[in-house]
C-alpha cells in the first residue's frame, strides 16, 4: 500500500525536552570509541571556548530517532516498518550541543515519492534549545521497499 501523500507538509510538535548531560555525552563518545577531550573533559572544552563538554556530531541521533518514530509509526501513514530501510541522513549543526542544553525537536514530513515500486519519505527535524535557538537541522530519507510480486 503506498504511503499517504496527504502527510506531506505535516509537522509534529516536540513531545518534551531532552536534558543533555556530561554522563550522556560520555556514554555516547564511549559507544562510538571517540576519545576527543572536548567530549569528556570540561576544562579542555572551556579552554577551547565552549561552556562545557560538547557532544559528538551524531549525538543528536538519540533524540532525532525518537522524534522520527512518531511519524513512521502513525498508522494513518501506512508505513510497513518491516520493509523500511534507512536511505540517507544529514545533520546541519548551527552550534555544538553541550552539557546543560535542554533540547526539543519538531519534525516535518517534507516529501513522499514513489519510484520503481518503492516509497521514499523525507523527514526533517529542527532541534532547538529552550531559549528557542536553532541548534541543528537533520534530514532523513527512508525507503519503504515495495511488495514483491
Amino acid at each position: 500500500m503506498p504511503l499517504d501523500q496527504s502527510f506531506i507538509g505535516r509537522s509534529y510538535p516536540p513531545s518534551g525536552t531532552y536534558d543533555v548531560s556530561r554522563a550522556k555525552i560520555k556514554e555516547f563518545a564511549d559507544a562510538i570509541n571517540d576519545g576527543n577531550a572536548y567530549y569528556v573533559d570540561p576544562e579542555a572544552a572551556r579552554a577551547a571556548g565552549y561552556p562545557d563538554v560538547i557532544a559528538p556530531p551524531t549525538f543528536l541521533t538519540i533524540i532525532n530517532l525518537a522524534a522520527i518514530d512518531v511519524i513512521i509509526t502513525d498508522p494513518e501513514l501506512g508505513l510497513d516498518y518491516g520493509r523500511m530501510v534507512h536511505g540517507d541522513q544529514t545533520f546541519t549543526h548551527h552550534r555544538p550541543v553541550h552539557a546543560g542544553d535542554r533540547l526539543a525537536v519538531t519534525t516535518y514530513v517534507d516529501d513522499i515519492k514513489a519510484r520503481a515500486g518503492n516509497d521514499f519519505i523525507t523527514v526533517r527535524a529542527e532541534i532547538h534549545d529552550t531559549e528557542g535557538e536553532l541548534v541543528a537541522t537533520t534530514r532523513a530519507q527512508l525507503v519503504v521497499r515495495g511488495e514483491q510480486a
